[in-house]
């Protein structure tokens, strides 16, 4: 498992250095940044804009220190840090874990209520991700686990899975395998890292698989 709770899918995954920590490892496990025209730190949440890149772990901690100059000296010249980036870039990544529930939903690939869940867990379905709202109550989180080479995220709220499920609020959601869930794997592990969670020690009913 890569640095901040990234699971490292593949060995032909891109790697790039963190700027902070020096570390190499895959792209997927890391936010990247240009540098905009005015030499403001832009953050590129979908790796799409133009220049080169500047990468940082998914991490508050390590996101913090890259604001104290790690920027500027990875992009040799001085950089405008706007106020607020941590939180913009949690922002940022939070409506794109919601964005891509919502669209697995669409698909049918996504159910949401603890008997819904319940069934596919129960039922033999190949369920890729198990969502537990961080607000949700922990007694009822208990009573649900993660199948064998799923994940299990608990970093969106309870009105964050609502509004990818087209609810007010929800606690428990599951994603069956696939493309869109495989892409809710990579940016909610980069969510959890921002939001400094550990769900590897979260408890989710006796069979809770170790990751």
């Amino acid at each position: 498992m890569a640095r901040c709770g990234h699971d490292n899918e593949g060995p032909t995954d891109p790697e790039r250095r963190c700027i902070v920590t020096g570390e190499v490892q895959p792209k997927a496990g890391l936010i990247r940044f240009v540098v905009g025209p005015d030499a403001q730190i832009v953050p590129d949440i979908l790796g799409k804009l133009p220049g080169r890149g500047l990468y940082v772990t998914a991490s508050r901690a390590v996101l913090d220190t890259a604001k104290k100059g790690q920027f500027a000296r990875a992009a040799k010249q001085a950089v405008v840090v706007p106020d607020g980036l941590t939180d913009e870039v949690e922002r940022q990544i939070a409506r794109r874990v919601v964005d891509l529930v919502a669209l697995a939903r669409k698909a049918g690939l996504a159910v949401c209520g603890f008997e819904k869940v319940k069934g596919w867990l129960s039922g033999g379905a190949r369920v890729r991700v198990l969502l537990q709202a961080s607000d949700g109550s922990d007694r009822g989180k208990t009573k649900l686990w993660t199948p064998e080479g799923a994940r299990y995220y608990g970093c969106l709220t309870s009105q964050e899975l609502g509004l990818a499920f087209g609810r007010q609020s929800v606690i428990h959601g599951a994603l069956a395998t696939g493309g869109l869930s495989d892409r809710v794997v990579e940016e909610a592990a980069k969510l959890r890292g921002l939001r400094e969670l550990d769900d590897s020690t979260t408890a989710v009913g006796k069979d809770k698989v170790a990751r």
